[in-house]
């Protein structure tokens, strides 16, 4: 089961974090600054696996942008990798070649996105053209 997700830059910043667990607010600000941290400073050799206290982080860079996602200990790492993954095609095919300014302008569309894929932390729906659904048709309501 998915704990949480964060979209993070190299510097550091959150740009999405979503809480699939009940998490206190100072204690959200400790776990995302220790879990960037510990993935930031790790080399592009280095697997992007990691056992971080009571669960595992799995993440992956795109361009400057870091995708961390924590998991249970009985989660498959290969499938959440491949989520991430997913889910970033998802981004690239609705803003046409995502970008950090996408993410920070239009962060109601890709908590959409997310809450399309991902519900109460399990991966229901991978796709594409399912998850996008809701959102080309808010499009169309809104030009007309």
């Amino acid at each position: 089961m998915i704990k949480f997700f964060l979209m993070v830059n190299k510097q550091g910043q959150t740009r999405l974090s979503k809480y699939y667990e009940h998490v206190d607010i100072n204690r959200r600000t400790l776990l995302e600054t220790e879990v960037i941290k510990s993935c930031l400073s790790r080399s592009s050799e280095q697997c992007s696996f990691i056992e971080y206290k009571d669960f595992k982080l799995i993440y992956r860079q795109y361009a400057a942008l870091f995708i961390v996602v924590g998991v249970n200990d009985t989660e498959n790492e290969m499938a959440i990798y491949e989520f991430i993954h997913n889910f970033v095609e998802v981004l690239d095919e609705y803003f046409s070649r995502v970008s950090e300014l996408d993410i920070m302008f239009n962060l109601d569309k890709v908590h959409i996105i997310l809450d399309e894929m991902v519900l109460n932390g399990c991966i229901v729906e991978t796709n594409r053209a399912r998850i996008l659904a809701p959102l080309l048709i808010l499009d169309k309501m809104s030009e007309s």
